[in-house]
């Protein structure tokens, strides 16, 4: 990357934006992290920004972006991880529950000491799927770029930290194949994305927070759970998705952003390596009470890098795969539900504390 690319033309500025991507992109895959495109196109985009590269990502793509992403994570809210936490709903509502307590503590303490602004503290710790935290953060006024960097720090950090203790507990197989181009039905893939397009169309009618990505999501939900209709996504769609969500968020970082995020790197690190260390001791707590494996006890309370997680368990014979799928799941559904509320009553917790 050069120094400067300062009054470089458009096409110059994007060759070296998708270059770094896939270079980024390329490393991460090596270290088995399963958000690798995004994060790669985000730490692209940051250095093109940082380089003085007018980059702008067009508004309609990022749109249908969020609403792709929405019909993933319609595709997880089945009705095996449905029978799951209605059987065993108490672990499930106080293993929830004090995942994002410790989380909240942990943003308003950031908060509480200046290390960033309340809303963005508790959204950047918020232990829900990073992509969908960062967007939902910046329907509700929180900095998209300093929550980005800590949502995706995280993802980092607990994909390293759950493969570390997924090999040292369990056998851990290699890491399955993916075609990326697979055959596919006609009519479902037609009809999920239209679904995206016209969710995508709808929240530019009904700007409202996080419309482009929770309308086609309930929309999706609704015929896979009605219909049993199945949500097609092909991984050559989902990168895409990715790599557009990384380059619009990472375009918004400056010089002074970038500068600013290093300085705050060792305390945010240090609070993402306490909040990993507390679910830790929640999934021993978990073991004694249940008599539930380690492992599964672990990948289930990890906060957060719930496709991370759900990748890592799925290699290893010895996990409880549906119940830490529903595990992630449900968490990341109740944050989604409760994060606008318990980051505004965090932030004006932190101020009265200060």
């Amino acid at each position: 990357m050069p120094s400067s690319l300062y009054g470089k033309s458009t096409a110059v500025v994007w060759t070296w934006l998708i270059g770094a991507t896939l270079f980024a992109a390329g490393l991460l895959s090596l270290a088995r992290i399963s958000a690798a495109i995004l994060i790669g196109a985000l730490i692209a985009a940051i250095a093109v920004s940082a380089s003085d590269g007018k980059l702008v990502v067009p508004a309609w793509p990022y749109r249908l972006a969020q609403a792709l992403i929405g019909c993933l994570i319609a595709r997880s809210l089945n009705v095996q991880n449905l029978h799951t936490i209605l059987a065993q709903w108490p672990t499930f509502l106080l293993s929830v529950g004090t995942v994002i307590v410790f989380s909240a503590l942990l943003g308003g303490l950031l908060a509480r000491f200046d290390v960033l602004p309340g809303t963005t503290a508790v959204w950047g710790s918020a232990p829900g799927a990073a992509s969908v935290m960062t967007l939902m953060s910046e329907a509700y006024g929180a900095d998209v770029r300093m929550v980005a960097f800590m949502q995706f720090l995280r993802v980092a950090v607990v994909a390293l930290c759950a493969s570390l203790v997924s090999v040292l507990w369990a056998p851990h197989g290699p890491a399955p194949a993916r075609d990326w181009f697979p055959a596919l039905e006609g009519m479902p893939f037609a009809i999920t994305l239209g679904v995206a397009m016209l969710g995508a169309l709808a929240s530019k009618l009904w700007d409202k927070p996080g419309s482009a990505l929770l309308l086609p999501m309930l929309i999706m939900a609704l015929l896979a759970g009605l219909a049993d209709f199945p949500i097609t996504l092909p991984p050559w769609l989902l990168a895409l998705s990715y790599a557009l969500l990384g380059w619009a968020i990472g375009a918004r970082f400056t010089r002074e952003i970038v500068l600013y995020t290093a300085s705050a790197f060792g305390k945010v690190l240090a609070s993402i390596l306490t909040l990993v260390a507390l679910c830790g001791g929640l999934a021993y707590v978990l073991h004694l009470a249940t008599g539930m494996d380690p492992l599964t006890a672990y990948l289930a309370t990890s906060p957060g890098g719930a496709d991370s997680v759900a990748i890592i368990a799925a290699s290893s014979s010895q996990v409880d795969l549906p119940f830490v799928t529903a595990m992630q799941t449900t968490r990341f559904l109740v944050v989604l539900v409760v994060g606008p509320a318990l980051a505004r009553f965090t932030a004006r917790w932190s101020q009265r504390a200060g």
